[in-house]
């Protein structure tokens, strides 16, 4: 399973766009760049499905224009036009070479979904490895409308309950991929998020 991170070079505000090739072709994230088209053609890549962790703006501006483009088919927890399939909380998919079980992981947003297989964590915002904020293990923000740090401290409980030791790579919605002792780094994120230690200084 091949994982390419079509947003690396983005000169826009977007999530990272991850073209997972193998077996199946799956883009987690369409992302917020105009390029994303581009990209997925230049790779050769015919597009079997998309995948959505969530529907905020940055991770799915480009949904429309990848969906005119390939007809891929679209998971995603809540409705939107484009979707095809929903997704709830355990069910189980093909990305790439691998099977994927859905986690639910509200708190940075509703609809939030995080994808674990025996090797690999693709995890949107709920957890992250770096970003502006924290390194080695960071979560998505919860000062917004809607979104709720006791809910989000209870989705990551929930991802570790879920994600195998064997879990070494991490792709998360922001920030770079990280290889290694996953389970250390969403369990120092769980940590930093309980003892309310703010993103943003607003938080």
């Amino acid at each position: 399973m091949n994982v390419v991170n079509l947003a690396v070079d983005a000169d826009v505000f977007t999530s990272n766009a991850y073209l997972v090739e193998g077996d199946r072709t799956v883009l987690i994230d369409p992302g917020a760049m105009p390029g994303t088209i581009d990209a997925i053609r230049d790779r050769g890549a015919a597009l079997d499905a998309v995948v959505v962790t969530h529907q905020h703006a940055d991770h799915v501006a480009e949904l429309d224009s990848v969906v005119d483009a390939f007809s891929p088919d679209v998971y995603a927890y809540a409705d939107h036009p484009r979707r095809t399939e929903a997704l709830v909380d355990g069910d189980h998919l093909d990305i790439g070479d691998e099977r994927f079980e859905a986690v639910h992981t509200p708190g940075h947003a509703d609809d939030h979904l995080a994808f674990v297989s025996e090797t690999t964590l693709f995890s949107g915002d709920v957890v992250v490895h770096d970003d502006a904020a924290f390194t080695g293990g960071s979560f998505g923000r919860t000062d917004q409308p809607g979104q709720s740090r006791s809910t989000l401290i209870e989705s990551i409980e929930r991802l570790l309950d879920r994600l195998p030791d064997s879990v070494e790579a991490m792709y998360a919605g922001h920030g770079g991929t990280f290889e290694g002792d996953v389970r250390s780094v969403v369990e120092r994120a769980l940590d930093r998020a309980k003892r309310r230690e703010p993103k943003y200084p607003e938080e």
